[in-house]
């Protein structure tokens, strides 16, 4: 019987397994290297090696509704999408709300987790701790949730780079960044197009003499901001846009969404546009970026081949003279070294995971490893339904399939992935963010049953259906049901408002006719949908549910006359 587990780590990953852990009557135990909570999202003036850092800039990329813990919503008064410091104080309030601290060790560092002697027997492992005096400690524990991260060993490929001995400027990784002021008047390279190398290219030309933006295939580029103003996440995650992107073409859905994007600017123009579709690969997340390379803040380069002298040659056989810096964002490598080096099976040592959680090796189900995922959502809400499904394995309430079977799904999803990822180790990690909230939520017992929510709840089954497949919606029943779980489904929408009302503006006099409601037109599709997933006996109760629907409607409309 599993009863204490070890979580290593205190960042987002860890608090929330700590919570899990207590709700289901476990007994945790965290380890965190730091002397404070927050991990990755804790900004630090002078970064430490083996830890993660952020730069001084940063902004979230996924907004509250959708990136908060699902029985936790974010104050109403937070911008939707947050600095840093305000993320890090969201999860001091979660802290504090489930009184978290207490089951923390601060500046303990995990050396080595190990199978114990017994381990074909109890699943139980070893794990060898040292102290900020430097004292190593022994425990014992029934399970282990790594919650360490992805972000702490910053991979600097300089080796690749003929000439960078030479160069007199300053060579650095994403992961020492902090921000734009030593580099005022400067030329600076900033290699890499994820998100990090965009928010870092625009933050240092705003105060740069002249800012690269070196690329080896290029990217889609979209903002934050929906139509309306609204967050892109809020309007894009949804059910109804998960199943349409399933079913539809891909080059259609392509096409569309390409289009789209263009209608604001070019990309080809702008020296972004990728080899790859869009749905191939994840589209960089950034605001400014299009405006600083209109005004000739940023320019658009290849590929960095090498130095020469102090300048920078690229691949195009372009040379830019007299640079000062350039900055590397690159990525990290996904490094566990205090994990068995027996669970290192996959390409390039990596973690082999099924569902990329547990490790299909082991005798006894009783590690996960937290977060080590890529999706188009929020890393929170995953993290969250991880721990959920993880405790229920630790306990027995929920159980792996045999060893072959979890090997056969591995090797499946990647090739799947391949298909859509040339990068090995990005296929290893890309998940569909409601698909895969929805398998964890099965294994957990706590997936809403849309076809019943609608005839039984229709106006909540509308909103889970039709709306942003927040997180509160995996609280609605089962295990760890939450209370408060169906009236945060019908606010959130205005705590999405709440940080706008800043200012009295006049109203519209006349009201839009609700028969021309986006919502309506919304539901029509989604039923004709449903219809064609349907059995004809299914379809009979949706289509009595539908007219029954739809006669409110009518009412609801007479009333509004």
């Amino acid at each position: 019987m599993v009863r204490r587990v070890a979580v290593i780590g205190g960042g987002s990953s860890g608090l929330v397994c700590i919570k899990i852990c207590v709700e289901e009557g476990l007994e945790p135990v965290c380890f965190e290297s730091s002397d404070d909570i927050g991990g990755l999202w804790k900004f630090k003036e002078s970064p430490k090696p083996e830890r993660s850092n952020l730069y001084r800039c940063l902004v979230t990329n996924t907004s509250k509704e959708m990136t908060c813990f699902s029985d936790f919503p974010m104050p109403a008064d937070y911008p939707n999408y947050m600095h840093h410091s305000l993320l890090l104080q969201y999860f001091r309030l979660y802290a504090e709300h489930f009184d978290l601290p207490k089951y923390i060790r601060f500046q303990t560092t995990v050396k080595s987790v190990r199978q114990r002697p017994d381990f074909s027997q109890s699943g139980q492992w070893d794990v060898v701790t040292i102290n900020s005096d430097g004292e190593e400690e022994s425990h014992v524990f029934d399970g282990v949730l790594v919650c360490s991260g992805s972000y702490t060993h910053p991979d600097l490929p300089l080796a690749d780079f003929p000439g960078h001995e030479n160069f007199p400027g300053k060579c650095c990784h994403s992961w020492e960044y902090k921000d734009a002021d030593a580099l005022r008047g400067k030329r600076v390279v900033v290699v890499g197009i994820g998100n990090s190398g965009g928010d870092i290219a625009v933050d240092i030309s705003r105060s740069a003499n002249k800012t690269f933006l070196s690329t080896r295939q290029g990217s889609w580029v979209i903002g934050r901001m929906y139509s309306n103003g609204l967050p892109l996440d809020m309007m894009l995650n949804t059910r109804l846009n998960n199943i349409l992107t399933l079913l539809l073409p891909k080059t259609l859905v392509n096409w569309a969404a390409v289009r789209a994007l263009n209608q604001k600017f070019d990309h080809s123009l702008y020296g972004l546009k990728p080899r790859h579709r869009l749905s191939d690969q994840r589209p960089l997340i950034n605001d400014d970026l299009p405006g600083q390379i209109l005004q000739g803040a940023v320019v658009m380069k290849p590929n960095l081949k090498g130095f020469q002298g102090s300048g920078v040659v690229f691949e195009d056989g372009t040379v830019e003279e007299s640079i000062d810096a350039v900055v590397f964002c690159t990525g990290y490598q996904a490094d566990f070294p205090f994990l068995p080096p027996t669970l290192c099976e996959g390409p390039g040592k990596e973690v082999t995971l099924y569902k990329r959680q547990f490790p299909p090796s082991l005798e006894h189900p009783t590690l996960a490893i937290m977060g080590h995922v890529q999706s188009n959502g929020s890393i929170m809400p995953i993290v969250e339904m991880q721990a959920r499904w993880a405790v229920r394995v630790f306990a027995g309430l929920s159980h792996l399939p045999p060893k072959e079977k979890m090997l056969a799904v591995i090797e499946s999803d990647r090739k799947k992935n391949m298909k859509r990822f040339s990068c090995p180790h990005k296929a290893t990690l890309h998940i569909n963010y409601i698909s895969h909230l929805d398998f964890l939520a099965e294994e957990v017992g706590v997936r809403p049953n849309i076809l019943s929510l609608l005839l039984r709840d229709p106006a909540l089954g509308l909103k889970i259906f039709l709306g942003p497949c927040t997180t509160y919606q995996y609280r609605l029943t089962g295990p760890g049901q939450w209370a408060g779980a169906r009236q945060a489904i019908f606010t959130q929408w205005e705590r999405v408002a709440q940080p706008f009302r800043t200012r009295v503006v006049p109203e519209p006099e006349s009201k839009r006719s609700v028969l021309f409601s986006p919502w309506l037109l919304m539901l029509s599709g989604g039923m004709v949908i449903i219809s064609v997933l349907l059995s004809q006996n299914q379809l009979s109760i949706v289509l009595e549910g539908a007219a029954w629907l739809l006669d409110r409607c009518k009412s609801f409309c007479q009333t509004l006359g």
